[in-house]
């Protein structure tokens, strides 16, 4: 194997939902520590306070604007990395903080979150809430074959991450309304079930073999969309 590539992970505001993924890999992630990432700093795993220099960041949670701190740690992250993961619907989408208007007990005055590309550039997205372990372990073996691999595994991880790729340049805004406009309304969807399936909130459902969404129980994180196999449809295909 090649030398490991160095990876960061930051965590803003969110339920540690996908820290929690992340771990579910189980006996994988600590295969992803020994041959592939050298983790420089996460709140969680690594006892280091200040962000680093790193090869890939991983970003989970949104951000609040109220917190000085917060939109500091996030732009110095984007300065000291190569490439930066959105992890998860807050990060990507804004997801359930979209909602927030502030008033919790611990932080009353933190009132407007934003999803981070909103801030800062994103290169790679994985979105769901939470994404699935699997997920974010590919991403991870892949962002080490794009930087450390042959030409023949490069090319495979350029393959697998466009997707991913080309949802962070989408924007910050998905839910089921973009089903609706952007594959539905076409005549593409052809009632698979995987928004329904990726839905964390069950806000989809299946009428007459086509999904219909309940707006006011979507959380706008995007996993419907993102899972659907239509959304990515190109001509060029």
């Amino acid at each position: 194997m090649a030398d490991k590539i160095t990876l960061g992970y930051t965590h803003l505001s969110g339920c540690t939902g996908c820290t929690v993924a992340l771990a579910d890999n189980y006996a994988g992630l600590l295969t992803l520590l020994d041959r592939y990432v050298d983790l420089k700093y996460m709140p969680t795993l690594a006892d280091v306070r200040h962000v680093q220099k790193v090869d890939v960041s991983f970003i989970e949670g949104s951000v609040c604007i109220n917190d000085k701190l917060a939109v500091e740690e996030l732009k110095e992250t984007r300065e000291k990395s190569a490439v930066v993961v959105a992890l998860g619907g807050c990060a990507c989408y804004g997801n359930i903080t979209r909602f927030s208007r502030g008033g919790q007990q611990n932080q009353p005055a933190h009132e407007a979150y934003l999803p981070i590309g909103d801030v800062i550039k994103v290169d790679v997205y994985i979105p769901g809430c939470a994404p699935t372990p699997q997920m974010i372990r590919n991403v991870a073996v892949m962002a080490y074959l794009l930087l450390k691999g042959t030409k023949e595994q490069k090319d495979l991880a350029t393959a697998f991450l466009k997707p991913l790729m080309m949802a962070a340049n989408e924007g910050t805004s998905a839910c089921f309304c973009d089903l609706m406009t952007k594959v539905i309304n076409q005549g593409l969807c052809m009632g698979c079930g995987s928004c329904a399936s990726a839905c964390p909130v069950n806000a989809i459902t299946h009428e007459y073999g086509k999904p219909q969404g309940e707006r006011d129980l979507c959380i706008k994180c995007g996993a419907c969309y993102n899972q659907c196999p239509r959304s990515w449809f190109s001509f060029d295909v």
